[in-house]
């Protein structure tokens, strides 16, 4: 189970992510989600352990805990949408002829 990690002190790295969660349970994967441009953390990252049961544990017992004077949210982390986004809107075929006027003629 893959959870996600809210509120995360910007100095936390992801060995300090791996050990917090470690102690719950054995860590399979901990990553801090890092800005492409700077390289400075983004304040959440994603963990996940091998069994589902150590990862609800995880969210029981970290969820609303202090981590670095930060409250930090823990829960499962959700699937993101397909096609990743960076559109506005539904696609418009522009190339039709809706019943505008063209050239004084109607379409």
């Amino acid at each position: 189970m893959r959870l996600y990690v809210g509120g995360l002190p910007y100095q936390t790295d992801e060995q300090e992510l791996r050990e917090v969660f470690g102690q719950i349970g054995a860590v399979t994967f901990a990553t801090v989600i890092t800005d492409r441009e700077t390289g400075r953390s983004k304040g959440f990252g994603f963990v996940e352990f091998e069994d589902d049961e150590q990862a609800r544990a995880a969210i029981d017992q970290l969820n609303g805990s202090t981590l670095g004077n930060r409250t930090i949210t823990v829960n499962e982390a959700r699937e993101r949408p397909a096609g990743g986004g960076g559109s506005r809107g539904g696609y418009q075929d522009r190339g039709s002829n809706q019943g505008g006027y063209r050239g004084g003629r109607r379409y």
